[in-house]
């Protein structure tokens, strides 16, 4: 489904309801343009189409019967910006993964504008692994802009909101089970500059790539390229000589993760290189995704051929709908930016 809940936030507090003038609740002339998916917030779409009841869970369920609620397989929404998309996939019964966004003016404080985006992929064998996706990317991507409102750098700004995205998961709250966990990616992309500096942190197997939109060898032109660095099983493998890539892949292993957010992770669970900065002078496109995407896709220059000049929001679907007819296997969850980025809307 289509949504068209973006609201308006204060870069300050994260409260909303406000017109992006000056914020009533702090007093701080700054806000930012703000999405979070799946919204499970929404009312719901009419009756059960199992057994026509309209009383449903906090998980969207029937409470009569247990179906799904219908048409909340997917979420979308278009920024201009950025554009996302949240699937369930084909497989599996909910949608685990969580994806926010947030488009950042900071011309009313002297700051530089910028896009925040973050995918998270909730862990299956975890508790209530929807939660802890859906926690970290709204703290993470808060926690970013207001680090950026206040004059920090990009590098700092997105470790500040993978430590808040850390700390939320970290309260999520359970009755017993596996701790809450999932992954977590992050990029910040500056809107206006030349050239262009994307700054991308991440812990678990959630990816970025850079795909350029135009060949590679003028100077200063980023190449297709992964930008974040897997904490998984098979990323070890590479890392230590002992398989390429693709062997690693084949592994039964390959997706355990060596790092995820979660109660029962250190309490600064990410690696020393989890931040990563490429500098581009040249047009692409910034894709953060799951690996229900990935799994189908994973070669950058493969992705770079499947990006189109089409509007962000139609290369996102086409993406989601390739994920879907390799097999869907797990939830797929796709943000598109463009860049470079202009100034305002």
């Amino acid at each position: 489904m289509s949504d068209a809940g973006v609201d308006f936030r204060c870069a300050g507090c994260a409260n909303s309801g406000f017109d992006g003038n000056t914020c009533p609740f702090c007093g701080l002339e700054l806000g930012y343009q703000y999405i979070a998916l799946p919204n499970h917030d929404a009312k719901p779409l009419g009756p059960c189409a199992r057994c026509g009841g309209d009383r449903y869970d906090a998980e969207r369920r029937c409470v009569d019967c247990g179906q799904p609620e219908a048409g909340l397989d997917r979420f979308e929404a278009d920024l201009g910006a950025v554009a996302v998309i949240t699937d369930r996939g084909l497989v599996h019964t909910r949608n685990e993964d969580s994806v926010a966004t947030a488009v950042f003016d900071g011309a009313a404080a002297g700051r530089s504008a910028a896009t925040v985006i973050a995918v998270s992929d909730g862990v299956s064998t975890s508790a209530q692994p929807q939660v802890a996706s859906g926690a970290a990317v709204r703290a993470g991507v808060h926690a970013t802009v207001a680090a950026l409102a206040a004059g920090q750098f990009p590098a700092d700004a997105i470790m500040a909101g993978l430590a808040a995205a850390a700390q939320a998961v970290r309260e999520v709250d359970v009755a017993g089970g596996p701790a809450p966990s999932c992954t977590y990616v992050c990029a910040i992309v500056p809107r206006g500059a030349q050239p262009v500096e994307i700054t991308v942190a991440n812990v678990g197997d959630s990816r970025a790539y850079w795909l350029p939109a135009e060949p590679t060898d003028g100077p200063g032109n980023a190449p297709s390229q992964r930008l974040s660095v897997d904490d998984s099983w098979a990323q070890a493998l590479v890392d230590a000589g002992a398989l390429d890539e693709s062997d690693a892949m084949n592994d039964p292993r390959a997706h355990t993760l060596i790092r995820w957010l979660g109660a029962d992770s250190p309490l600064e669970p990410w690696a020393d290189n989890c931040v990563q900065v490429v500098r581009t002078t040249g047009p692409g496109r910034l894709l953060l995704c799951s690996d229900g995407l990935w799994n189908y896709l994973p070669d950058p220059a493969t992705l770079t051929s499947r990006v189109a000049e089409a509007a962000p929001i139609d290369v996102a679907r086409g993406l989601v709908e390739f994920a879907l007819r390799s097999g869907g296997g797990d939830n797929v969850t796709v943000a598109l930016v463009p860049v470079p980025q202009r100034q305002g809307p």
